[in-house]
């Protein structure tokens, strides 16, 4: 199963592909729709929902996840994340692709097992979960593969109910880390 990741911005939307097969998880491209910031924000909306189009007929992903919008201090850059949601949204839709949404914490529990966990805790269980050694990433990607990710726990958990730990270890040995 092929799944998009999308963390919505209106400076930088940040995606992430990833292959879900059985136990296995792999990345398969990331990468960050970078938008100038002197282009109009309606034009700006029609760039991420292009490019999102572009990725969904190249790569025909299963499932879409995407991050809900936070609430912050700023409600315009909150309103400008909700129009950036929204397009690529609309991008999913229609190409036929089945929607999810997470919050910011519910992602970072997922990948990290802390809901407050810092964008650089992230980073690392995501190079570490998908064995990315050698290519440099950006918050937005990170964060954009973690989404997916965590669509892909969700649906691996709906399928296998884990009554101890043991037996959470034996069906997810993928989460265990050896150090």
């Amino acid at each position: 199963m092929i799944i998009l990741g999308v963390d919505p911005g209106t400076n930088f939307t940040g995606f992430g592909v990833i292959n879900y097969t059985k136990n296995n998880f792999n990345r398969i491209t990331h990468g960050i729709i970078k938008l100038s910031p002197s282009k109009s924000l309606p034009l700006k909306l029609e760039i991420i929902y292009n490019e999102l189009n572009g990725i969904i007929k190249l790569y025909k992903p299963d499932e879409f996840a995407i991050e809900t919008a936070f609430y912050g201090k700023n409600v315009q850059s909150a309103m400008k994340i909700g129009y950036a949601r929204g397009v690529s949204i609309l991008a999913a839709v229609h190409n036929n692709v089945p929607t999810s949404e997470y919050s910011p914490r519910e992602v970072k529990k997922s990948i990290v097992g802390n809901g407050a966990a810092s964008k650089e805790q992230v980073g690392f269980m995501i190079r570490t979960l998908l064995e990315i050694k050698t290519v440099k990433m950006k918050y937005d990607e990170s964060d954009a593969l973690a989404i997916a990710l965590c669509h892909a726990f969700r649906l691996k958990s709906t399928t296998k109910k884990s009554k101890d730990w043991k037996s959470f270890i034996e069906a997810f040995p993928e989460r265990i880390i050896n150090q």
